[in-house]
């Protein structure tokens, strides 16, 4: 017996795959990755398991987000590796295009991602939300799932995500899950693999950082005098560049304060030598 999950890598083979399962009245989950699965991309797999009758995972490195000098090239895969683990995970069905699959010769139409994308990743990355909801939007026309499962480290993005399916009428709903993180309070990321032995030491230090702003903000806390310390701590820590340090309203992503009476986010962007971390805590 096979110890990994099956594969389609063709629109027609997972077309037919899920018509299937809509004839017998199965409900389906999706799970988008980019492969390198960790196990927090097992825990959305399995909690597309239990919010649906059967759970899709697509690996797609997709290029339409990565940025002229960014890591497209070296970003890392392992395809026979996660689909072990995706067996292991009891998912039912692998979805891996190719890039002409999922952008053939002569594709020109995309998506412009909401207000959601206009600032904090979206001013450091020009044009990665564009690609994000392009391909999700891809992704959600294919599968046609009854629900979405993307892990709230990428908050802006489910962000970005939630925005499109409201605005553009998508019959799914999408599930935000809670960052997974390993025992010393680092976000798993595939983009982890990327740290030195010294660097992995330093990096628990974005978590500490903007978990003590979300506790300074919850008690009451000067927002912008608490965003200056949570920088001076990255700084000592030995982070190399801080992209941003920003309390935003967790639904809009506006800037935020407890007067507002609204949820807030604490969201960070900083660099480990050649690595760039993302993390947020909500308030």
């Amino acid at each position: 017996m096979s110890d990994t999950v099956k594969i389609v890598r063709t629109l027609h083979e997972l077309r037919k795959a899920t018509a299937k399962w809509r004839d017998r009245g199965h409900s389906i989950g999706l799970v988008p990755t980019m492969g390198a699965l960790h196990t927090g991309h097992l825990s959305l797999v399995r909690l597309a398991k239990k919010k649906a009758d059967k759970a899709v995972v697509s690996i797609f490195v997709n290029p339409t987000q990565f940025g002229p000098n960014e890591d497209l090239s070296r970003y890392p895969r392992d395809e026979s590796g996660d689909l072990a683990k995706l067996y292991e995970a009891d998912a039912n069905l692998v979805w891996a295009p190719t890039v002409g699959e999922m952008y053939p010769e002569g594709f020109s139409v995309g998506i412009r991602a909401g207000s959601a994308a206009k600032d904090l990743e979206g001013a450091f990355r020009p044009g990665h939300f564009d690609g994000v909801a392009t391909v999700c939007a891809k992704l959600f026309n294919q599968v046609r799932p009854d629900i979405a499962i993307f892990g709230e480290k990428d908050f802006q993005q489910l962000a970005v995500l939630r925005q499109m399916v409201r605005d553009l009428d998508m019959p799914l709903k999408l599930i935000g899950a809670p960052t997974k993180r390993d025992t010393d309070g680092l976000a798993l990321s595939s983009r982890n693999a990327y740290l030195s032995v010294a660097e992995r030491k330093i990096a628990p230090a974005l978590y500490a950082a903007i978990s003590s702003l979300g506790e300074d903000v919850a008690n009451g806390a000067d927002v912008p005098t608490g965003i200056a310390s949570a920088k001076r701590k990255l700084t000592s820590a030995g982070f190399t560049k801080i992209d941003y340090v920003e309390v935003r309203d967790a639904e809009t992503l506006e800037p935020g304060s407890t007067v507002s009476g609204r949820r807030l986010r604490v969201l960070a962007a900083c660099w480990l030598g050649k690595t760039r971390l993302i993390d947020n805590v909500a308030v």
